[in-house]
């Protein structure tokens, strides 16, 4: 194997996992660090740099940076990474005299937001502090976009929301609420030198099925619901309820449906328990309360009575999966199922649409009927008009809609001073610093620790199902903060090898925990695998393959399982090996 290229920033940092998994690329050992230090608000500010809104992502993010986790090579859980950003969050101290200054000369530029969830208030973020006047318009009164509208609140208070919003409205955004945009050639016309679409996906699938007129306003599509209720425009749901769809927006709908009234709440699928696609402690949650899930149920009619929706009608069906894994939904033969309800909230899906976009501005759409964008810069055919967040690939999640607003408001800004979007972007770079603070001391904490997972403690069931916008997750105290921090394996500080240095003495191979550490001679990468003293044969699990040493041999450590608790450099005793934290540069405007 050829020696590993570690001068590109990817390599140290995608053995950084969980800060690699993220898209925004949250430095997540680097804050959980700063909580076991108790410096809350530093650990805050450090979120707020990459996801901008640390109290709502650690209530509500999907988590893709947990299933990552290094944590999970050791024990069956990763470090509850989400909730310890809402630990830093509720522990902060005020955060006012750190945040960047807006100057009051603006640079001339201005630049319209249309939507104003978390991709468009990331990239007024990002563009204030630079001197941009930045509009944005919405057709509701508040910001906050689908995670006001879809989020209830017993998952994200209002006032958590309000204050992280707020924040950057108060940078000195120029606000048109209540405006529903219905021709962007008008907000062009108004001399905009750069417009960002980030009006996410408000068109919520419904269900068309023999019996949907009938059943008129007992069957009503999910996001339109739950954003009724935010909005205080529905207070009660019926008695039985049934919800179709198994996402995320399934879960957030039968858990309110509990909430206001519901007491016969069923979640209804098409796919197997395991295929649902709603996050696993969504699920979870949403059993511990009482919903009853059916799986291999494909909806067929809403069955109405006397002009009354009695229930409906599903197909059972099995899944059979294919050698590549993929699912066929296979009827079963038995008699079609007869569910009783008096309420229907389908959660199937939802689309982006843009029927207020006039087709002659130069954007171009593809056959989906979504913007045809470069996937780096997120420009579109018509150089000035930007997309981000559900509006740009379709439905995501929040982090990722933050991620893209980052990167638009880095194209906004080259685009404004006459750059290429893409091709003078700033590249990517890295730091690595030595944490050696003498011969056996590091400035990091590198005891592993043995503790489980933490429980996050929730509000009484009885109590919670009776206060509608009562927060059911009470979050860490500092004693659980604590401890869960600890779990952290510090993947971001890297062992860092100098072939050099190396004396070949074996000291390291001895001391190491996990018998990650090997010397051996070369070879191709099949025979070099499985030559290590722990076989590494998964071909994507990452070796760090030194230059040749003194004796012709090379030195190779298997990253997947390196807990990076410095002992091997330790025990050094020529320094061939140093514990160097990582500290990845990305542009972004603040």
């Amino acid at each position: 194997m050829k020696e590993t290229d570690v001068q590109s920033p990817d390599y140290y940092h995608k053995v950084v996992n969980c800060q690699y998994a993220c898209p925004a690329h949250t430095p997540v050992p680097e804050y959980i660090r700063l909580i076991a230090q108790r410096r809350y608000t530093d650990a805050y500010l450090i979120n707020w740099e990459s996801n901008v809104f640390p109290g709502i992502l650690g209530r509500v993010c999907d988590r893709p940076c947990e299933p990552a986790c290094r944590r999970v090579r050791v024990e069956e859980t990763p470090v509850a990474i989400c909730r310890l950003k809402r630990a830093a969050a509720d522990n902060k101290g005020d955060i006012s005299p750190y945040l960047p200054e807006v100057p009051s000369a603006k640079n001339g530029k201005r630049v319209a937001l249309i939507g104003a969830g978390p991709a468009s208030l990331t990239v007024a973020r990002d563009l204030l502090p630079q001197g941009y006047e930045v509009t944005l318009f919405d057709r509701e009164h508040k910001a906050g976009g689908m995670v006001r509208s879809q989020i209830p609140g017993f998952r994200l208070p209002e006032s958590v929301l309000d204050e992280e919003v707020d924040r950057i409205l108060d940078m000195g955004v120029d606000t048109r609420f209540g405006q529903d945009i219905t021709s962007l050639k008008a907000v062009l016309d108004e001399a905009f030198d750069a417009v960002f679409v980030g009006t996410g996906a408000p068109s919520g699938r419904d269900l068309d099925l023999p019996g949907r007129g009938e059943a008129g306003d007992k069957v009503q599509v999910g996001i339109n619901w739950l954003a009724g209720v935010a909005f205080d425009h529905i207070s009660s749901a019926d008695k039985r309820v049934i919800v179709l769809g198994g996402g995320n927006t399934a879960m957030d709908c039968c858990r309110t449906a509990l909430r206001l009234g519901g007491k016969d709440v069923k979640v209804v699928v098409r796919s197997s328990y395991q295929d649902m696609k709603a996050s696993p402690w969504e699920k979870d949650d949403a059993q511990a309360e009482g919903v009853e899930f059916i799986n291999h149920r494909v909806p067929k009619e809403y069955v109405v009575e006397n002009g009354k929706l009695t229930g409906m009608r599903f197909e059972v069906v099995k899944s059979v999966y294919d050698e590549n894994g993929r699912r066929s939904l296979v009827p079963t033969g038995d008699d079609p199922v007869f569910i009783p309800c008096d309420q229907v909230l389908v959660a199937i899906g939802q689309d982006a649409q843009f029927p207020w976009i006039e087709r002659d501005l130069g954007i171009d759409f593809d056959k989906w009927d979504m913007p045809v964008l470069d996937k780096t810069s997120l420009q579109s055919t018509n150089p000035k008009v930007f997309f981000g967040g559900d509006a740009a690939f379709g439905p995501e999640n929040i982090i990722t809609a933050v991620a893209h607003g980052h990167q638009a408001a880095v194209s906004i800004d080259l685009f404004c001073q006459g750059q290429d979007a893409v091709a003078d972007r700033p590249a990517e770079t890295y730091n690595l610093v030595s944490q050696k603070m003498g011969v056996h001391e590091w400035s990091y904490h590198n005891t592993i620790s043995n503790e489980l997972r933490q429980a996050v403690p929730h509000m009484d069931l009885r109590k919670a199902l009776k206060e509608p916008k009562a927060e059911v997750e009470l979050g860490f105290d500092e004693e659980l903060a604590l401890a869960e921090a600890a779990r952290c394996l510090n993947c971001d500080v890297q062992t860092v090898f100098s072939a050099k240095r190396c004396i070949e003495c074996d000291a390291c191979v001895d001391i190491c925990p996990m018998d990650c550490i090997n010397f051996t001679h070369n070879g191709e990468e099949e025979d070099l695998r499985s030559r290590l003293r722990v076989p590494a044969i998964e071909s994507e699990d990452p070796l760090y393959v030194s230059a040749d040493l003194k004796t012709g041999q090379v030195m190779v450590k298997d990253e997947d399982v390196c807990l990076h608790c410095g002992l091997c450099a330790e025990r050094c005793p020529t320094g061939a090996w140093d514990m160097q934290k990582f500290i990845l540069n990305q542009a972004q405007g603040v």
